[in-house]
């Protein structure tokens, strides 16, 4: 592993609403790993966990390097497809996985969050509070989030939540061109940040 490191949370709506989607997501996600584990300037340098949400979030993978990517998990039926406890959980295991990765005496880059979706929550009031919460810029920990809307997604909610940058697939664009795109920016331009902070 690399001294200094990129943490990846991949995010994904497994609800009913995305199972024609599912196969098209697992393959950017397999286009995704091959392309930074070929790349040996960064193949050590970017860990992966990866996460399904409907009604609440379930780990699929906790982080690891991305040799050992996973496939997401096939779609269900659930209740509903909430945002808000996505956010939570992420602002909560972001905090924990940085302060672990900073004992190992690594330096480590502001995490990246991919979050895909048809972007059409369920909790249209509560999600904006925890996502302002996990995108506060008075939090030293607060990640870049790409958004990656697939089928007849809701570009007005992922506009919100693509503080980096949002990509629909129904404008030609692969999942796994958006997430190598995006990892291989920052690293690029951040540079290794100084010390044990974040850049």
């Amino acid at each position: 592993m690399g001294s200094d490191v990129l943490p990846c949370y991949v995010a994904c709506d497994v609800s009913l609403s995305m199972a024609d989607h599912i196969d098209e997501l697992n393959r950017g996600l397999r286009e995704f790993r091959g392309a930074v584990h070929a790349d040996a300037s960064v193949g050590d340098r970017v860990l992966c966990s990866v996460l399904g949400f409907g009604e609440k979030p379930k780990v699929v993978q906790r982080m690891l390097p991305m040799d050992d990517l996973v496939d997401l998990p096939t779609p269900g039926a659930c209740a509903g497809t909430n945002f808000g406890p996505v956010f939570t959980y992420l602002r909560d295991t972001i905090d924990g996985d940085v302060a672990g990765l900073e004992q190992h005496r690594l330096r480590v880059h502001r995490p990246l969050v991919f979050f895909l979706s048809d972007g059409q929550p369920t909790d249209p009031v509560t999600w904006p509070a925890a996502f302002t919460a996990l995108c506060d810029p008075a939090w030293s920990r607060c990640p870049r989030v790409v958004a990656f809307g697939v089928g007849d997604a809701d570009e007005e909610a992922l506009g919100r939540i693509g503080t980096f940058r949002t990509y629909l697939s129904r404008d030609g664009i692969r999942l796994g061109t958006a997430l190598i795109a995006s990892v291989m920016h920052v690293l690029s331009t951040s540079g290794p940040p100084p010390g044990r902070t974040l850049s």
